[in-house]
């Protein structure tokens, strides 16, 4: 059952895709679509599933599921990680490389290898008080709260050290 993300609770798991570019508007006509169909057909052990995304910044893809209802198992998950890696191929874009860094330079969301980003803290190319996003977040709550966060508040506090 595919629900607005905002309505989903506060302890429904997320998942967090970032994409290593901004995907385009046009990309985004045919994308959502695409989302939103197997959305409503994801299931856990033939359950439905009470899922929302949404895609801030045009540069992540977020999933939410509200478990009180039916939790992802491993099938489910996997069936996800299918759809993902299908998304990846056909608009040549990469969601799932999880050692790159995105932040906040402005309005503008820019993105680095982890590498790179350390350079950039020991450099002072960004401050403690750039904004991060902490793709670790494990529930709604969590991402509404703790996802765009300060350097010096996030994970990757331990670079400027």
């Amino acid at each position: 059952m595919l629900v607005n993300f905002d309505q989903l609770p506060e302890d429904a798991r997320v998942w967090i895709y970032q994409a290593d570019r901004s995907i385009s508007e046009e990309e985004l006509k045919t994308m959502k679509p695409e989302v939103e169909a197997f959305l409503k057909e994801w299931t856990a052990h033939g359950q439905e599933l009470k899922v929302g995304y949404k895609i801030p910044y045009n540069r992540f893809l977020v999933f939410g599921l509200d478990e009180s209802m039916s939790a992802a198992s491993g099938c489910s998950i996997d069936a996800s990680m299918r759809f993902i890696q299908a998304l990846q191929e056909k608009y040549k874009i990469d969601l799932l490389d999880k050692m790159n860094v995105s932040y906040k330079h402005g309005e503008y969301v820019a993105y680095k290898p982890l590498n790179d980003f350390k350079k950039m803290v020991k450099q002072k190319s960004v401050s403690p008080r750039t904004i991060v996003f902490n793709n670790l977040v494990n529930t709604k709550a969590e991402f509404d709260e703790y996802w765009e966060v300060p350097l010096e508040e996030s994970w990757h506090s331990r670079f400027l050290k």
